[in-house]
């Protein structure tokens, strides 16, 4: 916003992170999010919220696991994005966090603008169905959505099948770096019983 840099020197380009070793381009086309708008304050808003609402929720004290769901869904998704040429993909890491916390509280209620009320795993797809209305590509939606189920699929479904195990495990580095012993017994994470806490994210949990 300051026009310090521009969003040429950030964007995801295989050849020149390959050819011309701009690496930072592997981590700067998450961080840009287009200029202050509408989009922008969209993307941010659920980023913040259900980022949060994961650490505090299922991630509860497994902060290396946390660290390792970010670094296993970047990796996927800048190996689909050698294919499918897209320049930042910021927004599909926000969906990809949006549908793993849809799916792991399926019985929470969402209400959309007012407009639709829904369960939550329906929500990663009602967020698509808005930016296609938006007139913006559905491309990026797609591809958060497959990298969350591919995710949620491996950590939290293929263990629980019969014969099957867990295939994802949190290098113990992480686990030194990021995991403390001690767990304060007094804190009070942030309630899950209301998950949207904006107009169109605003939940409650049936039977409650």
């Amino acid at each position: 916003q300051l026009e310090l840099i521009t969003p040429f020197q950030l964007y995801f380009n295989p050849e020149l992170i390959f050819k011309h070793f701009q690496v930072w381009r592997l981590i700067t086309n998450y961080l840009f999010f287009g200029p202050v708008g509408f989009n922008f304050l969209f993307n941010m808003i659920f980023l913040y919220r259900y980022c949060r609402m994961l650490e505090e929720g299922s991630f509860r004290g497994r902060t290396a696991d946390f660290v390792f769901m970010f670094l296993f869904g970047g990796l996927l998704m800048t190996l689909f994005g050698l294919f499918v040429n897209l320049v930042f993909l910021g927004q599909a890491f926000t969906i990809m966090l949006v549908y793993v916390w849809s799916r792991r509280n399926p019985y929470v209620r969402m209400n959309f603008f007012g407009l639709l009320i829904f369960q939550a795993p329906f929500l990663p797809w009602v967020l698509m169905g808005f930016s296609l209305l938006l007139g913006n590509s559905i491309i990026v939606d797609l591809l958060g959505i497959a990298v969350g189920h591919i995710y949620f699929f491996l950590e939290d479904v293929f263990p629980n099948q019969p014969g099957g195990g867990r295939l994802l495990r949190t290098p113990s580095v992480l686990k030194a770096i990021f995991d403390t012993p001690d767990d304060d017994p007094n804190y009070n994470p942030l309630p899950e019983e209301r998950p949207g806490g904006f107009a169109w994210g605003e939940g409650q949990r049936l039977g409650g």
